[in-house]
């Protein structure tokens, strides 16, 4: 065994060195503190993705609820802390062991998983995306006026977060104006479930998922009673229909989509505005022929995703790359080596825009793809559409990238910028 850690804060800071060790010497390795089997290769990650009856997405959830187990196990409490912790864990709407163990869309197998996807798919087809895009853009652009004569700002704080929290609240109806509460709520999951709670705290952490859960328990209620032309509506429709969901899935399914609807376009956008300022070639190349930003669009998602891994459970033993993953094994398909693997990607640590990036992993693949890739591709190719000229220069004001809290999850948490707007410099 090597000591690749995924868990760990040197492979949050910069997670593709060890990635590459690994496709080169040790493509499926079992870690030494999980006994999880990480899988580094392109073939054998897309392999696991494809087979859902080899690999179950089951784990996805249990794996989340250990992750807040291991952060009260980890962490050195106060008397004062551990009593809050218990306050909260006593009084929480939903308590967290029975919310996840649930069903959810992410943790779903066949049969279960197909008519749950159908079900909230109907929110994200072509035709809904394709007629919302006007409705991005004004977003798009009213939050970019209201960074008009500030020479420096955090464009992530400021852009990339408003921007998809936006967005989805409306789709799912819940009041956009609170979409401070809400990042502040995702901050607070996206750190509980998928990083031990880290810089934030396990008390804020669990403060925050616990006002996330009345809230939205309380907005559940409320369409219940008055349902609209919203995504929880037709979650709550689905109580009584085929797919059945109770209450408190109805709960859970909402978290999940305001979560997801915001993390990945907010950390796709920065990684993808981190790497167009290293790289200013490519960023004049585009500057020059914005046709090109779907195409960055995709490169940022191969080069630097914002999911880097998921979670499976081995249904049986079964040997991948000459290793027998045993049954019942937790393993951890690596979508962010996959996607720097050379034998997919030619030269796949370079970051280049003309690159034909089809097959990519970001968005996963097989029956668990992102159920909001489409929004997402959307959402980051008009917010790039409407940055890029707005501002002739980027420059960072902070020497070091602060990462999100999560092991899970890769994007900038702040990006502090010096710009200058173009019309500045043209006179």
């Amino acid at each position: 065994m090597t000591s690749f850690d995924p868990f760990s804060e040197a492979q949050r800071l910069d997670p593709y060195p060890a990635y590459a060790e690994l496709r080169r010497n040790s493509p499926v390795e079992k870690v030494e503190k999980s006994g999880a089997y990480a899988v580094a290769r392109y073939a054998d990650v897309a392999y696991v993705l494809r087979h859902p009856e080899l690999f179950s997405s089951r784990t996805m959830m249990t794996a989340m609820a250990n992750t807040i187990g291991s952060g009260f196990a980890g962490t050195a409490l106060s008397p004062a802390d551990a009593a809050r912790i218990g306050e909260i864990l006593k009084t929480m709407p939903i308590p967290i062991g029975e919310g996840m163990r649930g069903r959810s869309l992410i943790g779903a197998d066949p049969p279960v998983h197909g008519p749950m996807r159908s079900l909230v798919n109907r929110g994200f087809t072509p035709r809904k995306i394709s007629e919302i895009e006007a409705r991005v853009r004004a977003i798009a652009r009213a939050a970019l006026d209201a960074l008009d004569g500030k020479p420096d700002f955090d464009i992530v704080s400021e852009f990339f977060m408003p921007l998809p929290v936006t967005v989805i609240s409306e789709l799912l109806g819940v009041e956009p104006e609170r979409r401070a509460d809400f990042k502040r709520w995702s901050d607070c999951a996206v750190a509980a479930g998928t990083g031990g709670a880290g810089a934030l705290g396990l008390v804020k952490a669990l403060e925050g998922m616990s006002e996330f859960t009345t809230y939205l328990i309380d907005i559940v209620e409320r369409r219940r009673r008055d349902p609209g032309d919203d995504l929880i509506s037709t979650l709550i429709r689905a109580e009584e229909g085929e797919t059945a969901l109770t209450p408190m899935e109805v709960v859970m399914f909402t978290l999940l989509l305001l979560v997801a609807g915001n993390e990945t376009t907010t950390n796709l956008l920065g990684n993808a505005l981190l790497a167009l300022m290293e790289h200013p070639d490519e960023l004049a190349r585009v500057r020059r022929d914005p046709r090109r930003i779907p195409a960055l669009v995709e490169e940022a998602l191969r080069y630097d995703g914002p999911i880097q891994y998921i979670f499976r459970e081995a249904n049986q033993d079964i040997e991948l790359s000459g290793v027998t993953i045993p049954a019942g094994a937790m393993v951890l398909p690596l979508l962010g080596s996959a996607n720097r693997d050379d034998a997919q990607f030619p030269d796949a640590d370079r970051f280049d825009v003309s690159r034909n990036t089809q097959g990519h992993l970001a968005f996963g693949l097989g029956i668990h793809f992102c159920l909001g890739a489409s929004l997402a591709r959307l959402e980051a190719r008009v917010a790039l559409e409407e940055l890029l000229p707005r501002f002739a220069h980027f420059e960072r004001s902070e020497p070091h990238v602060q990462y999100v809290d999560s092991y899970l999850v890769r994007g900038p948490k702040h990006l502090p910028l010096r710009t200058a707007r173009a019309t500045a410099l043209l006179g």
